[in-house]
């Protein structure tokens, strides 16, 4: 089997019109770029060049040049490639996130990984926190971002923050008037629109006989909430770009709030642009939202 080191060793001999040249540029001995060349004719049976001297190609040569150009180029492009998704330049980057990571703090991460690197192509999926996990355990995704799953054997959570629970009224809403935080005692006696975000916490979570409208989606939970239907529980991250008319008010309750991290399979090891995107995302928050964020919890 002719050698990919052989085929280049005979091109830049061709392009050089010498052995001695060729050498120079590929770093090696005239005698190693000789023994090469030799060995490759033997290989194929017939003479490349015309004379000792390595200037003038024979028919076979000309085909075997032609060939073995297309070959390395293609070759080139390759091992170029494959270096630059280890090193994170280039890849595949599927994530599924909760809407309020995906709107929020996503969008200027994934652009700027868009823009150092061309080659990247990047999938966001935006569900809630079962789905994202759902979506995690399949391998449909790389990784994902959302609440803390319950004990799982085929993922692991790594937090990134807490993000306190707001309750997301009009501004007309008898509620609305407060200054202090919210109780569980004043909430009550209003109409909450029931939502898959509050799942599992004491005193938000109400038992499904109780509540007569629910919504999964952020944007229809603010459009029931805006045509007066009742006002809904979500995280404080969800309530930045409410609409005019809306208010997000405190809640007391200190374990009101829910932990954003990554849901990663515990199998496998991550590739390294998912990696790359882990650690800008990391970044991002200890240097732009960590604080916003605590300041939601403390305004």
């Amino acid at each position: 089997m002719i050698r990919t080191q052989t085929l280049r060793v005979f091109a830049t001999v061709a392009d050089c019109g010498n052995i001695r040249d060729a050498a120079q540029r590929l770093g090696r001995t005239v005698s190693a770029v000789s023994m090469t060349l030799k060995a490759l004719e033997a290989e194929l049976g017939a003479p490349l060049f015309e004379t000792d001297r390595k200037h003038t190609l024979t028919a076979l040569g000309h085909e075997v040049r032609r060939l073995a150009q297309d070959l390395l180029r293609e070759h080139d492009r390759t091992t170029e490639r494959i270096a630059a998704i280890a090193a994170g330049r280039e890849g595949a980057l599927r994530i599924a996130a909760v809407p309020s990571v995906a709107a929020q703090l996503l969008p200027p991460i994934l652009t700027a990984m868009l823009d150092a690197h061309p080659g990247l192509r990047i999938e966001l999926l935006d569900t809630d926190s079962a789905s994202v996990l759902a979506l995690v355990t399949s391998g449909e995704v790389d990784l994902g971002i959302g609440g803390p799953p319950a004990r799982h054997a085929a993922v692991r959570f790594e937090p990134l923050f807490n993000d306190p629970f707001r309750l997301v009224c009009r501004q007309d809403h008898p509620l609305a008037r407060r200054t202090a935080p919210l109780t569980h005692a004043d909430l009550r006696g209003h109409r909450l629109i029931r939502n898959r975000s509050t799942g599992g916490l004491p005193g938000l979570d109400e038992p499904a006989d109780d509540v007569r409208l629910s919504a999964r989606n952020v944007i229809s939970l603010l459009a029931l909430v805006q045509a007066g239907a009742g006002a809904t529980i979500l995280p404080a991250l969800a309530t930045l770009s409410i609409g005019e008319g809306l208010c997000a008010l405190r809640l007391s309750d200190p374990a009101a709030l829910r932990t954003v991290g990554f849901i990663l399979r515990r199998s496998g090891t991550p590739s390294p642009i998912c990696t790359a995107f882990q650690t800008r995302l990391r970044t991002r928050l200890a240097h732009t939202h960590a604080e916003p964020i605590r300041a939601l919890a403390n305004d």
